[in-house]
């Protein structure tokens, strides 16, 4: 065995690899290496170089905006920061938009009032209350010949509580506690209880004051309460205004009133507002507070003033509060200005002679149950509503019943045949001249029918002119398709009724008109679907419908066809500039609206409007249209039933009278209904020609005004 010998290696010496012909060949995988290298760099390079230049952007950008928020636009959000911080409230509600008739009259404006109010301020005592009652009492001079018994006692429990307490017994205490009994139940106890001479002991200064308590006191808590309006002298005015600070909630402002330029006419249209003392009334206020009202606004409540709201609200001043001083932030504007389609002398002459008419009509004879009339005037071109009242007579004395217009049906009567006739053409029962016998007609057990008088074989011109009954009945039973015998019974096609009531409803009669008023009756339409009430309804004794439907329907027909919604707002304009201009500028005007066409030949339409026409002119209607013959109309007389002693039930026969017509009849510019309800009893003998009178004399003023 031979011996093996070991170099020995240092081991703290640095490893080299040995020297070979291999490692020499891979060199080049170092050259790559160091490429690679190098390329890393450049990519970190431009990286770094992409940060820092997005950085400088941003930096810069940073830079000019808090450049342009310190320097360029410092102005702008140091308001903005006033605006965000600073409280501001709004000033008393500012005078509504003025009301003028279609020629421009001046109807409604403002009138400017000194007022004295108070607020009540957060956390103000009774007791402190009362203090300022004696207060003011010192300053302003009020009636308070108002103050209640209640009141009075009212303000002295306040006054005297413990006292006052004392009143209520133990065993009522121990109701109290075990809920028996609540405040208000102790409350009354104690006012039965207070008694005329603990009343005694108060003078005048008290009463004053206790009467300036319950003003401080009524309506919504927080809210403005008017303590005076009426008569403030310079000087009561100037002690509140210079004595604000000491007053707690004490002010005083310049507030308004709607006045009336031609005093009661049009009044009960035109609407009401609430008052300065009221707010909003309670059954409105869920809608306005939905608008953003404030409980203490003044705002419409009836009628015009409350259907056109939005256009005659005006804007309130806004100040802000600085220094416990306050500064005009946007100065208030009045609202809106509204034009009526009403002519208001045409209206002034219209109100006259109903109030004189009925005051006359109501000494003739055989008008025991007669109170009322109404008349209406409008535009059958457009729909526009030239002139409307209703006048009642109440123990001597007229009273206006405008709204009746829109909410009292009443029975029409003759005046419906013209519709009545279209229904008739309509469906072939019968046509253009065609004749039928006038003469009475019975229907099994029931009464007799019969035209005012038996006319014999006559045509539809005929019966239109001299308003035969027979002549319907008969159309009635074709529509019907009923085979009458006299004295039989008769079996009709019930569908007849809504023929009947479709063909009214394209006139205007049995539906809603849409005139822009906030309330609308329908009337009355019938259920019963026996023949004879089929004849009554033929002839205007079933259904009842509103003098504001009788106007449309024979405004449709003196058209030629075309239902338009009836209105009474014309135009609005803004509030002008100037105040020396009447108006400002126009920002909304009424165009016609047209509600449908009556679905039938226009050569029936023209039938129906020349029986109008003969109406007048050769018929039961003349002098109905003044001194005016190129006109059309129709009367009406109708059964009418009444409750006379108020118990729900209807119990005496009546008849009321009524008119519609149009003029000119070639060119038709106007139209007029004219209804009296319950004129006269049946078979009394005598009638009164009121309804004549009142629409004669209303055709000649129009006619004299146009």
């Amino acid at each position: 065995m031979s011996l093996i010998k070991h170099k020995y290696i240092n081991p703290k010496a640095k490893y080299k690899l040995p020297k070979s012909k291999s490692h020499s060949v891979n060199k080049p995988i170092n050259k790559k290496v160091k490429s690679q290298n190098k390329d890393l760099d450049i990519i970190i390079s431009k990286r770094y170089l992409l940060i820092s230049t997005i950085t400088i952007i941003l930096f810069v950008v940073i830079i000019g905006r808090l450049f342009q928020l310190q320097v360029l636009d410092t102005d702008q959000y140091k308001e903005r920061l006033v605006i965000s911080t600073e409280k501001t409230i709004e000033g008393n509600s500012a005078p509504r938009g003025r009301i003028y008739d279609r020629n421009y009259k001046l109807l409604v404006d403002n009138e400017a009032k000194k007022t004295i109010y108070y607020k009540k301020e957060s956390g103000v005592t009774p007791q402190k209350e009362i203090e300022l009652a004696y207060t003011i009492g010192e300053l302003i001079d009020v009636d308070y010949s108002k103050l209640s018994e209640y009141r009075l006692k009212a303000f002295y429990y306040i006054n005297n509580k413990e006292l006052c307490k004392k009143k209520i017994t133990n065993k009522e205490w121990n109701l109290y506690k075990i809920r028996k009994l609540n405040d208000i139940d102790i409350e009354n106890l104690i006012h039965e209880r207070i008694t005329e001479e603990e009343l005694a002991k108060y003078n005048e200064k008290d009463l004053e004051a206790a009467y300036l308590y319950y003003l401080m006191n009524r309506g919504y808590s927080y809210t403005e309460k008017i303590i005076k309006n009426q008569d403030v002298t310079e000087k009561e005015y100037a002690m509140i205004s210079e004595n604000i600070s000491s007053l707690h909630g004490f002010n005083t402002k310049l507030d308004w009133e709607r006045i009336y330029l031609y005093g009661d006419t049009f009044k009960s249209i035109l609407g009401t507002v609430s008052s300065n003392t009221q707010g909003i009334p309670k059954e409105l206020v869920e809608d306005y507070l939905k608008k953003g009202y404030s409980l203490d606004d003044r705002v419409g409540t009836s009628y015009l003033e409350y259907q056109y709201e939005d256009y005659l609200k005006g804007t309130k001043p806004v100040y802000k509060i600085v220094n416990n001083n306050y500064e005009l932030l946007h100065q208030g504007k009045r609202g809106n200005d509204i034009v009526l389609t009403i002519d208001i002398d045409l209206q002034k002459y219209l109100e006259s002679v109903l109030s004189e008419e009925v005051k006359n009509a109501k000494g003739e004879p055989n008008t025991k149950y007669y109170n009322r009339s109404f008349a209406v005037i409008a535009n059958p071109n457009t729909g526009e509503i030239l002139a409307m009242s209703g006048k009642q007579i109440k123990n001597g004395k007229i009273i206006d019943y405008t709204p009746g217009i829109v909410t009292l049906p009443v029975t029409p009567g003759s005046i419906v045949k013209g519709a009545s006739m279209m229904v008739g053409y309509k469906y072939g029962a019968i046509d253009i001249g065609s004749v039928q016998r006038d003469e009475c007609i019975k229907i099994k057990n029931t009464p007799q029918k019969c035209s005012w008088r038996t006319m014999g074989d006559i045509n539809d011109l005929y019966a239109l002119r001299y308003s035969s009954n027979v002549y319907q009945y008969k159309t009635a039973i074709k529509v019907a398709k009923g085979n009458y015998r006299y004295d039989e019974p008769l079996k009709i096609d019930t569908s007849a009724f809504e023929k009947y009531r479709d063909m009214y409803a394209s006139f205007g009669l049995g539906v809603k008109t849409g005139i822009d008023l906030p309330v609308e009756s329908l009337g009355y339409s019938g259920t019963s679907k026996l023949p004879g009430h089929l004849l009554d309804f033929s002839i205007g004794q079933y259904d009842t419908y509103t003098p504001i439907q009788l106007s449309q329907y024979i405004s449709t027909l003196a058209n030629g066809g075309t239902k338009y919604k009836p209105y009474l707002l014309k135009e609005v304009y803004v509030p002008p500039v100037n105040e020396k201009d009447v108006l400002g500028e126009l920002i909304y005007a009424t165009e016609k609206e047209k509600m449908g066409e009556v679905d039938i030949d226009k050569k029936y339409i023209e039938r129906v409007r020349l029986g109008f026409h003969q109406v007048i002119t050769d018929g039961i209607g003349g002098g109905f249209m003044g001194d005016y013959y190129n006109t059309a109309g129709k009367t009406g007389t109708s059964q009418s039933f009444i409750d006379t002693n108020n118990d729900g039930k209807v119990d005496t026969e009546t008849i009321s009278t009524s008119f519609i017509g149009y003029a000119p009849y070639d060119n038709p510019k106007m139209s007029i209904v004219v209804v009296s309800p319950d004129i006269s009893l049946p078979n009394s003998g005598y009638q009164s020609a009121i309804t004549k009178r009142i629409s004669a004399r209303l055709v000649n003023k129009y006619f004299s005004l146009y």
